[in-house]
């Protein structure tokens, strides 16, 4: 077993899971990340899983992109040359070193935050071309992000309104939407900005919305998400909230105990079960990675 990261301090305990913590880490030396590891799993890595993005002169919209048999090398030249944002979710599944690198890091946070007890872990791989944009989202499960190659800028917003609106959060967790939530420019002046560069960590609140800028270089980092018995009991709630949302009622208890909580429990197994896959939001791919076109994508033609 490797230390990951640096050791925490008792400020960051105290912190984790409520706050930003910045943390020191030491995947950038590993060959793990290097061009031609990198072209080897996007090749190998399934495609029902891999989600590719660009960004096309309206810079306020992303695309979605396939695959489409291009070489791994040859992709990494688009993200090199274009507009490319590539997402390997549940990378840990697609090779073992990743398993084994998920396991060390939260067996370490394990070790040295107490009563931190993790499930549903998992890690993904991110490559994204120079002064790609990250546009202001929020995740439903505990994030970290691990800068590994490039650097980036990242704006933490508050998780409660007007950042986070209740309905905007409970459609991001029941995949009725993507993940991009309504952002205007003045929640600037409430957010926290890090500059992360290679060997950087951050891991922030729950929910916490947040948008990203690259510097202009090819940037590579990891993403760790997880689910703790509380974030499970939110996740819930949410969604539990969000069913009734949908039929017109107009939830108000965020509770996460209490008979109303465990109702929203068991609204929430009997529709994941029964509509989730009739609701859930889905990309359809407009485009196919190639370096010689503008901004590394060219359209996929149809026969």
């Amino acid at each position: 077993m490797q230390r990951v990261i640096s050791e925490l301090e008792s400020r960051h305990r105290e912190l984790w899971g409520k706050h930003t913590v910045k943390l020191q880490h030491g995947l950038a030396e590993l060959d793990l990340f290097s061009d031609e590891n990198l072209a080897k799993l996007i090749e190998s890595y399934p495609e029902n899983r891999l989600i590719m993005h660009t960004m096309l002169d309206d810079v306020s919209t992303w695309k979605s992109v396939e695959r489409g048999g291009v070489p791994g090398l040859r992709i990494l030249d688009a993200v090199r040359k274009g507009r490319v944002w590539i997402n390997m979710t549940d990378v840990q599944e697609a090779d073992p070193r990743f398993a084994e690198l998920l396991n060390d890091i939260y067996d370490q946070w394990a070790r040295e935050v107490p009563g931190f007890n993790a499930f549903k872990r998992k890690i993904g791989l991110l490559i994204s071309s120079p002064n790609a944009r990250v546009f202001y989202h929020c995740d439903p499960a505990g994030q970290a992000l691990w800068q590994v190659r490039g650097r980036k800028r990242i704006w933490l917003y508050p998780p409660t309104a007007p950042f986070l609106k209740p309905a905007e959060l409970e459609n991001v967790i029941r995949s009725v939407t993507g993940e991009e939530i309504t952002y205007e420019s003045w929640y600037d002046e409430y957010a926290e900005v890090y500059d992360l560069e290679p060997g950087q960590m951050l891991h922030w609140a729950l929910n916490g919305p947040h948008r990203i800028d690259n510097h202009d270089e090819v940037n590579v980092s990891l993403t760790s998400e997880h689910f703790t018995p509380e974030i499970r009991r939110s996740w819930a709630m949410n969604y539990g909230n969000g069913v009734l949302r949908s039929h017109g009622w107009n939830p108000r208890s965020r509770a996460t105990e209490g008979a109303a909580f465990w109702a929203k429990v068991g609204i929430t197994a009997v529709w994941r079960k029964t509509f989730q896959a009739k609701q859930s939001y889905r990309r359809v791919p407009e485009f196919v990675p190639d370096p010689d076109a503008p901004n590394g994508v060219r359209p996929i033609t149809t026969h």
